[in-house]
């Protein structure tokens, strides 16, 4: 490829990247991995998956393959910030989908009622809203993740407080 296209990540960590990882076992899971954390919207473009698979000498279709099984990664763009509501049959029960319903309020969006819709991202990149299964906190739902940050018992009034500390945290320039 000539020319690295502008929604993939720089030319020069992709190859750093792919080096250090050369011949270390579990190369192209690593590489991958590594390759979306330097993405500045947190994802795997197309034109990511086919450098790595050209520079490691691997199919597309294995690469491509990986990326999809593991829903550690992502193929569209991601936000700043990731919310993380459960699902679960517990979560439900208390709520999940009326937090799901709130999140998507109070950012101005509403969240898709397709189960085809796994995730949610904001126009402006600032959140990636995402549903999951179960986290195994049946006991304290509802439960949702921020950041990574779980938060059990969540009832509007609390999702709210959350996001406004983030709506309200200074955007870190990379």
């Amino acid at each position: 490829m000539d020319k690295f296209r502008s929604n993939s990540i720089d030319e020069k960590k992709l190859n750093a990247i792919i080096e250090n990882q050369r011949g270390k076992p579990g190369e192209l899971l690593t590489t991958l991995e590594k390759a979306q954390e330097a993405h500045p919207l947190k994802y795997l473009p197309e034109e990511t998956l086919t450098e790595v698979s050209r520079k490691l000498h691997v199919p597309y279709t294995q690469v491509y393959s990986v990326a999809t099984f593991y829903s550690f990664f992502n193929l569209q763009p991601q936000g700043r910030h990731t919310i993380v509501v459960c699902r679960g049959t517990a979560c439900h029960t208390k709520g999940s989908k009326a937090l799901l319903n709130g999140v998507g309020q109070i950012l101005g969006f509403r969240y898709p009622d397709s189960d085809d819709e796994s995730f949610y991202t904001t126009p402006d990149n600032e959140f990636t809203i995402r549903t999951v299964a179960c986290f195994g906190q049946c006991a304290q739902s509802p439960v949702v993740a921020v950041d990574g940050k779980i938060y059990s018992f969540v009832n509007e009034q609390k999702l709210l407080q959350i996001l406004k500390k983030l709506q309200a945290a200074p955007k870190v320039k990379s």
